[in-house]
C-alpha cells in the first residue's frame, strides 16, 4: 500500500513538474530584434510585444501576428501610363517600405505590402499624367519624391511608411524611341555645325588680327626708316656742305697766292682745250680759234674775273 502511494504521489508531482514546464514555456515569449508580436486576448487585441523578454497568459493570450520592422524593397510590376502629351510609356519601379505602427498594419489592411505597391502603381500613373514625354525623363528624381509623398499621405493608416521609390526603367513605343534619336543626332549635328563655325570665326579673327599686327609693324618699320632715312640724308648734305665749304675756304686761300693763281690759269687752260676737243670730236663742223676764243683769251678773262673778285672795294 505505501509503494502504491509513492507512486501517485511521484507521478503527481512529475505531472506538476510538466504542467508548470508548459506553462512556463507558453508564458515566456523571446521576441527577435526588429520584430514585434501582436497579441490578442479572448479574440481582441490585447499588446504590442518588442524586442527581448515578454510575458503571456496561456490559454487566454496568443501571438497573432509576427511583424517585421525592417525596410524591404518592393518590385512594382511594369504598368502603362499615358503622359501628359498622349504617349503611352511602360514604366516599373522598385519600393522601399518600412513599418512604423505594427497594430496598424495588423488591423488597418489586410495586406499592406499589396495595398502600397497598388497605391503606387496608381499614383504612378497619375503624376506621369501630369508631365510630358521629355520631361519624365529630366525630372525623374523629382517624380520619385512625388510619388512617395503621396504614397505616404494615403497610407498613413496602415502604420506604414515608404522610404523611397525609384523608377526603374521608362520604356517608350518604338516609333518614339526612333525620333527620339533623330533628334538627339540632328542636335549632335548642330552642335556640331555650331563649334566647326565658331573655329572657323575665330580662326578667321585671329587671322584678321595678325594681319592687322603685322601691318602695323611694318608702318611702324617703314616710318622708323623713313625716318632714319631723313636723317641720314639730311647728316649726309651737311657733310657734304661742310666739305664743299672748307673746300671753297681752302681754294679761296690758296687762290689769294701768287702760286694760286698760276695753278687756277693752268687749270682753266685745261679745261677750255678739254672743251675745244670735246667740241671738236661731236661736231662735224670745225671752228677755228680767233683772237677772242682762245685759250688764251679765255684764261684772260678768268684771271680779270678773278682779280676783281679779290680787289678790295672802294667806298662809294
Amino acid at each position: 500500500m505505501s509503494e502504491e502511494l509513492l507512486n501517485i504521489i511521484f507521478s503527481f508531482w512529475t505531472g506538476l513538474a510538466v504542467l508548470v514546464f508548459i506553462v512556463l514555456k507558453s508564458s515566456i515569449k523571446f521576441v527577435p530584434q526588429n520584430h514585434a508580436y501582436v497579441v490578442e486576448r479572448f479574440g481582441r487585441y490585447h499588446k504590442t510585444m518588442v524586442a527581448g523578454l515578454n510575458w503571456l497568459m496561456p490559454i487566454f493570450d496568443r501571438v497573432a501576428y509576427n511583424q517585421s520592422l525592417k525596410e524591404h524593397a518592393y518590385d512594382v510590376p511594369s504598368q502603362a501610363a499615358i503622359t501628359k502629351d498622349n504617349i503611352s510609356l511602360v514604366v516599373d519601379g522598385v519600393l522601399y517600405l518600412k513599418l512604423l505602427d505594427p497594430y496598424k498594419a495588423s488591423y488597418g489592411v489586410d495586406n499592406y505590402v499589396y495595398a502600397v505597391t497598388q497605391l503606387a502603381q496608381t499614383t504612378m500613373r497619375s503624376e506621369i499624367g501630369k508631365i510630358d514625354l521629355d520631361k519624365t525623363f529630366e525630372e525623374r528624381e523629382s517624380l520619385n519624391i512625388n510619388i512617395v509623398n503621396a504614397i505616404n499621405a494615403a497610407s498613413e493608416p496602415w502604420g506604414v511608411q515608404v522610404m523611397r521609390y525609384e523608377i526603374k526603367d521608362i520604356e517608350p513605343p518604338r516609333t518614339i524611341l526612333d525620333a527620339m534619336e533623330r533628334q538627339m543626332k540632328a542636335e549632335r549635328e548642330k552642335r556640331a555645325t555650331i563649334l566647326e563655325s565658331e573655329g572657323h570665326r575665330q580662326s578667321a579673327i585671329n587671322v584678321a588680327e595678325g594681319d592687322k599686327q603685322a601691318q602695323v609693324l611694318a608702318a611702324e618699320a617703314d616710318k622708323e626708316e623713313q625716318i632714319l632715312r631723313a636723317e641720314g640724308e639730311a647728316k649726309a648734305i651737311i657733310a657734304v656742305a661742310d666739305a664743299k665749304a672748307k673746300a671753297l675756304d681752302t681754294v679761296g686761300r690758296v687762290a689769294a697766292t701768287t702760286e694760286g693763281q698760276k695753278a687756277i690759269q693752268l687749270d682753266l687752260a685745261d679745261k677750255a682745250i678739254d672743251a675745244k676737243r670735246a667740241i671738236a670730236k661731236d661736231s662735224t663742223v670745225v671752228l677755228l680759234p680767233d683772237g677772242s676764243s682762245s685759250a688764251a683769251s679765255v684764261v684772260a678773262e678768268a684771271m680779270t674775273i678773278i682779280g676783281t673778285l679779290n680787289s678790295p672795294k672802294t667806298p662809294s
